[in-house]
């Protein structure tokens, strides 16, 4: 048996995930993540993660669909067997994610169909067969967007996606309580990433403009991201439930 905290984290090769899952690992989480597409990101992740002496496994997964839901936990099961004894993780971080940026009259059903599969149906399911594995005493962050609070127009779908998210999460909050498993949501605000087509990575007319909305007086970075859920899962956030906290730098105040 282990005594240390195993992370789950979707969507953990790029971007935010590969930032929160560096993050957890130095602070001595092991860390199982899941990739889409990119097996070479994968791989450099696992690569760093193992130089800091954490046991870490990437998995490839679809989130956005949910017929290999099954499969993928059944591997995940096999494994924690296998390194600890046990099939049991301690933190589910659902982060996995694309966006889009069409005008509202623009988006197509598939469109739509492909953000509430990715970031609501494949998040609601993926954490209903994830709770049979999960600890009592667990911890759910599902990552969320500051486009919830205000609203930049192209993104009409993603943004109802993600709202729904925060809805559900208080609602496994409130469900959970009995396990205390406590369920919050992070939503970023802008973050100079791939995702997106990495708009807010390229494109400098729109960085220089965030930046002039937003108190801080720049773009986010990943590294902005990754500590706050790491605080999350720490022993000092166990009383923080059924929130949604907005990592923005201070957007539209």
């Amino acid at each position: 048996m282990t005594t240390n905290k195993i992370a789950l984290i979707t969507g953990g090769s790029r971007g935010l995930g590969r930032d929160m899952a560096i993050t957890l690992a130095k602070k001595g989480t092991d860390i199982i993540f899941t990739y889409n597409s990119n097996l070479s990101a994968a791989n450099d992740v696992v690569a760093e993660i193992g130089a800091l002496d954490r046991k870490v496994k990437a998995f490839p997964l679809n989130t956005a669909n949910s017929d290999g839901f099954d499969a993928f936990f059944s591997n995940v099961s096999d494994y924690l067997n296998k390194e600890y004894g046990t099939p049991h993780f301690d933190f589910l971080v659902n982060n996995a994610g694309t966006g889009i940026y069409k005008p509202f009259m623009e988006t197509t059903e598939d469109d739509f169909d492909e953000m509430i599969d990715i970031h609501l149906k494949g998040v609601f399911f993926l954490t209903q067969k994830a709770l049979k594995l999960m600890n009592n005493g667990g911890r759910i962050i599902n990552i969320s967007s500051g486009l919830t609070r205000f609203s930049f127009p192209g993104s009409s779908a993603y943004g109802a996606a993600k709202g729904a998210v925060e809805v559900f999460t208080r609602y496994l909050a409130k469900e959970l309580g009995s396990r205390k498993i406590t369920a919050n949501t992070v939503a970023p605000g802008a973050i100079g990433t791939d995702f997106g087509g990495g708009e807010n990575k390229k494109n400098e007319q729109k960085r220089h403009a965030i930046a002039n909305l937003t108190a801080l007086g720049r773009i986010g970075e990943a590294s902005d991201i990754g500590g706050v859920v790491a605080f999350l899962c720490a022993p000092e956030a166990g009383w923080i439930n059924g929130q949604r906290i907005e990592v923005s730098g201070g957007i539209f105040l």
